[in-house]
């Protein structure tokens, strides 16, 4: 009679972590800036090129990676009236409201090449993450 636990051969054993498959959500949320809101087009950051060119002299054009923020924040905007003891109300109501804008970003720069051996310096924030905040 032959046992086939003993015999020899290569054994193959596929092991998934749950944990890592749920740090791994969470790590994604948390780059986005929301941990609640799977909604598609909630607020977060999205990925573009972008062409640099001067606007006067004649350098050569660089393609830089930007970041903008985008989407809905699942905030209720309102407004609420305002009580005033005069006759003139010149803001009768107090309105909140969320909008999607950067959380934080960095500054970078661009060197351009220009002619004559001129080199010129541009700057931009690149936006790091996303949130949902009180309009202003």
């Amino acid at each position: 009679m032959r046992n086939s636990l003993r015999q020899p051969g290569l054994v193959l054993l596929f092991v998934t972590c749950p944990l890592l498959l749920v740090l791994q959500g969470v790590t994604s949320k948390a780059e986005s800036g929301h941990f609640g809101d799977t909604a598609p087009d909630r607020c977060m950051r999205h990925h573009f090129v972008e062409t640099i060119t001067h606007p006067i002299y004649k350098c050569n054009s660089k393609m830089v990676l930007l970041a903008r923020c985008e989407g809905h924040c699942s905030h209720t905007s309102r407004s609420d009236p305002l009580i005033s003891f005069s006759s003139v109300l010149k803001q009768p109501f107090k309105s909140t409201c969320f909008c999607c804008r950067p959380h934080t970003s960095k500054l970078k720069a661009v060197r351009l090449r220009c002619s004559g051996g001129m080199r010129i310096t541009a700057t931009y924030r690149y936006i790091l993450a996303c949130s949902c905040e009180e309009c202003s």
